[in-house]
């Protein structure tokens, strides 16, 4: 028997043994935590004012999506006198006990992976992320959502420098009816 021919079996074994065990197992399923992001979903306009650039606008649409495991986010609008388009993707990891979220822009080639929890107001929602800046180098940073009522909600990102937090954007969320 040769290498490939093992792998191949090992691999058909663990895929049709998939089933039995999932059915053996509960999977997870939409929690507590997922019905605190569900609060966000419908279309939001946006107000953005960042470090250096005039102020712009966007929308925001959220949905739950992935049987309700997972906030999708999807932003349009201008930055800088620029078309800007973005999307996340939030959700609760029951395993680190913490929320998650991924980001993509149209002026980045890379994600962000941001990690953090609401406070015991919830309320706020702090996040950090360790990402790169526009020349390659380390750069941690902060965000901040907080929930000012069922249709405002503002939104901060920090960059964390020798231990300070440089705001360098704040967005003004503003429920569309």
């Amino acid at each position: 028997m040769t290498l490939k021919t093992t792998i191949c079996g090992l691999a058909a074994i663990a895929f049709l043994s998939a089933p039995a065990i999932c059915a053996a197992q509960q999977l997870p399923g939409p929690g507590p935590e997922h019905e605190k992001l569900k609060e966000m979903v419908g279309t939001w306009d946006a107000e953005m004012i960042a470090e250096g650039a005039p102020p712009s606008k966007g929308t925001m649409t959220f949905r739950m999506a992935l049987g309700g495991m997972w906030l999708e986010s999807d932003f349009k609008g201008d930055f800088a006198g620029q078309k800007f388009t973005g999307r996340g993707l939030d959700s609760y990891d029951a395993i680190h006990n913490e929320y998650t979220s991924v980001w993509v822009d149209s002026m980045t080639g890379y994600p962000t992976v941001f990690r953090g929890n609401y406070d015991d107001s919830g309320k706020v929602l702090t996040m950090h992320a360790e990402s790169v800046d526009p020349t390659g180098q380390p750069l941690k940073m902060k965000s901040v959502s907080t929930t000012i009522d069922a249709d405002h909600m503002n939104f901060k990102m920090y960059m964390v420098a020798g231990g300070e937090d440089v705001e360098i954007m704040t967005m003004k969320y503003t429920r569309k009816k």
